[in-house]
């Protein structure tokens, strides 16, 4: 018996550091395997982090509120088992293996001390898994298994270890009919909150009772640096266009009392959405990335697919996660995976890999009644488009001046990769959709 220090593992997306937001387990519990011992933060995700090991929690070593980087001692267990004892208590899954420097290595993770080896698996060491033991997933996956009420036995994995990922998952789930009838969750009214440290920790001096000083971190932390990032390598332009919404706003009402629209949410956003796949095909550069290469030089990647990308203003601060092959996507499909990825920001559970490999974005401006905006590209993407609010306005119609829904569709684009007319061209293909859904059927 011994006690073993565990420290923060890569949770598998390339970053270095993480915020520790809630202990579950106090120094004298008693823990498993697979039990849940903390709730971290990275810049892309919440994440449960589970024991690698069973025994008892000696120290908490990191305090809640502290950013601690990959590879970090954050927690010691004492009474662990030995290499080739039997553990002390019972387990859900196998044990990691432990790290040539004594910390754990998570299944499926790595830490920052350089790790190279891994367990064997079960059917590698010529030993027997029952139906619930043995399971291979991450902390993420297992969280989304139990946030959707999957048991994770009953997954067919498809990971090339033999892991289950979080589209088995989702399949399953989808397959059991679990997203149905889900209601969406109200937004809570505070966007950020001051969570109280276990123990001091470096913090800003005192500004008084007339200031606030709200510490960068997290996902507001990331949010910052790829918008600066952005900024001032791209050079952006903005073009914009007034359009006349109406037909929209009468195809949306059709969808709303349509039997086969009758258990997803329709918006406006959804015909912006079919609108920007649209005039992407069109315009294929509006999807293509500026890529800097190592001898000097650089390159421009058109990407002949369309990975749709939704600003989504949620309690953890704006998050961007994409829609995968949306170009393959029927309306009502297209309606479905807008509604998934709103409730799933909303309820905290985005994904990093949900928000990489973006081609090109939309923000919904409109929903703050904003009627336009400049906004910034998304890092790796050329262009972003802005939908601003739709309301009814005094428009000329056949030489009349009638009441019609009226937006603002603007957007910028990195004018390394595309030209004037290009944009120009992509943004009346917008609005001609807007202002004449019948085109889709082009």
């Amino acid at each position: 018996m011994s006690e073993q220090i565990f420290h923060l593992p890569d949770v598998g997306e390339g970053l270095t550091e993480a915020e520790i937001v809630q202990w579950r387990v106090s120094p004298g519990d008693s823990v498993a395997v697979n039990d849940v011992l903390v709730e971290i933060e990275t810049a892309k995700s919440l994440v449960e982090l589970p024991s690698p090991f069973a025994g008892t929690v000696g120290e908490l070593l990191a305090p809640e509120g502290q950013t601690v980087t990959v590879g970090a001692a954050i927690i010691t267990i004492a009474g662990v088992a030995a290499a080739g004892a039997e553990p002390t208590a019972p387990a859900a899954t196998e044990p990691a293996a432990a790290s040539d420097d004594g910390g754990a290595v998570l299944v499926g993770y790595g830490t920052g001390a350089g790790a190279t080896s891994r367990r064997k698996r079960p059917a590698e060491r010529g030993e027997t898994v029952r139906a619930s033991v043995g399971v291979v997933a991450k902390p993420p996956v297992r969280k989304l298994a139990r946030d959707l009420d999957v048991t994770l036995a009953d997954v067919a994995p498809s990971g090339p270890a033999g892991e289950v990922t979080r589209d088995d998952v989702v399949r399953h789930a989808e397959q059991a009919s679990v997203f149905r009838n889900i209601a969406t969750p109200a937004t809570p009214a505070e966007r950020e909150q001051t969570i109280p440290v276990a123990a001091p920790a470096p913090v800003a001096p005192p500004v008084g009772e007339r200031e606030e000083a709200i510490p960068v971190k997290g996902v507001r932390k990331a949010t910052a640096s790829g918008m600066v990032r952005s900024a001032y390598t791209a050079p952006h332009v903005s073009v914009w266009t007034d359009v006349d919404a109406t037909r929209t706003m009468e195809l949306v009402k059709r969808l709303k009392a349509s039997p086969d629209f009758a258990d997803i949410k329709i918006s406006p956003l959804l015909i912006m959405a079919r609108a920007v796949i649209w005039a992407v095909r069109r315009t294929p550069l509006i999807g293509a990335a500026w890529i800097d290469k190592e001898d000097g030089t650089a390159e421009i990647r058109v990407r002949n697919y369309v990975n749709l990308g939704i600003a989504a203003a949620t309690p953890r601060g704006l998050l961007v996660p994409n829609i995968k092959d949306a170009q393959d996507l029927s309306l009502r499909e297209l309606a479905k995976a807008l509604e998934k990825l709103t409730l799933t920001a909303r309820e905290g559970k985005t994904t990093p890999a949900d928000q990489q490999g973006g081609t090109v974005t939309i923000t919904n401006i409109g929903v703050f009644g904003m009627d336009a905006g400049t906004p910034i590209i998304n890092p790796g993407e050329s262009g972003i488009v802005a939908m601003g609010t739709i309301r009814q306005k005094p428009w000329v119609v056949d030489g009349e001046v009638r009441p019609r829904f009226v937006t603002t569709v603007s957007g910028s684009f990195d004018h390394r990769v595309i030209d004037g007319d290009g944009m120009s061209r992509f943004i009346a293909d917008i609005a001609s959709i807007l202002e004449e859904p019948a085109l889709l059927l082009d």
